[in-house]
């Protein structure tokens, strides 16, 4: 059984907070948000999957930009940002956590999906199950962080679907301070693509996962470089719909009634989240509020 089947299997225990928990939390109902948190704005990929699925659903975004980019991070390091991000959203009353960092997902999810009492969920099993349904030719291509490849989260996944797979991962680490940068159509950001692409497309992937939530921003120049043969995976949209099994499960889905709000919290620059994370979104951000998470 799945990591995600299994945990939506007890969804409704775990979102209960412990018996004799010293931590005070907000009781969980419909109406609490769903807590989505990355480095910058990759995960506003996540959110805009999430709009797009649970419209209805209220949402608070934690973009830790003051430390952004995890990717070249330590683990220990990354680990400890988790449950600083963690324990905050959890105090702040969300239902449960998206990790829409494949960093965090890849590194940190392991070690702490099973320390909290909410339900806590990571961008690799959804990502390699659509890969596993897309591929026909079984060689599959992963671009991510360098944490995210050295970790080998991705390539064990496919692997335990599929142990026939041909898995080759590419660390691209320059894309997310491109991104992050507003560089997202310069012809340098092509050029990278182009370079990053070439050893998986020489070994003729059909298929390629988004390992990091900033890369679907480049989609559009991925897919140009990469040819109509090689289908993109985003993780976001399985990851997605596993969180809607997993409210229904749970009885927690919000009323279609009352409209969303999105809340936007950040560690860092609020004006700088707000101009490049409108442009990502597609979306106005009115308001972004730093926050000290410790």
């Amino acid at each position: 059984m799945s990591e995600v089947s299994i945990v939506t299997k007890v969804a409704a225990e775990r979102i209960t907070p412990k018996v004799g928990e010293k931590r005070e939390e907000k009781k969980i109902t419909p109406s609490s948000p769903i807590g989505i948190f990355d480095s910058g704005v990759g995960g506003l990929t996540v959110l805009k999957e999430v709009m797009r699925q649970l419209p209805h659903e209220d949402v608070v975004y934690l973009a830790d930009n003051a430390r952004v980019p995890y990717g070249g991070r330590p683990p220990e390091e990354i680990i400890k940002f988790n449950e600083e991000i963690i324990t905050f959203l959890i105090n702040y009353g969300v239902k449960l956590i998206i990790m829409a960092c494949g960093t965090s997902s890849s590194i940190a999810y392991p070690v702490l999906k099973d320390r909290y009492p909410i339900y806590i969920i990571s961008l690799v099993e959804p990502g390699a199950k659509a890969a596993a349904k897309a591929t026909r030719s079984g060689t599959i291509g992963i671009i991510a962080t360098v944490g995210t490849v050295n970790s080998q989260a991705f390539q064990n996944a496919l692997l335990a679907l599929n142990q026939n797979y041909k898995v080759l991962a590419q660390a691209c680490p320059l894309f997310v301070p491109l991104i992050e940068g507003g560089f997202i159509e310069a012809e340098e950001t092509k050029r990278v693509v182009k370079e990053y692409l070439k050893p998986l497309l020489k070994e003729k992937i059909d298929t390629l996962i988004l390992g990091c939530t900033h890369y679907p921003h480049l989609s559009k120049i991925i897919k140009e470089k990469a040819g109509p043969e090689v289908v993109l995976i985003d993780p976001a949209e399985e990851a997605v719909a596993e969180t809607k099994k997993l409210l229904e499960k749970a009885g927690t889905l919000k009323s279609k009634l009352a409209p969303a709000k999105y809340e936007y919290l950040v560690t860092g620059s609020p004006t700088q989240f707000q101009e490049l994370g409108s442009r990502l979104l597609g979306k106005v951000i009115p308001h972004a509020k730093f926050v000290k998470l410790v």
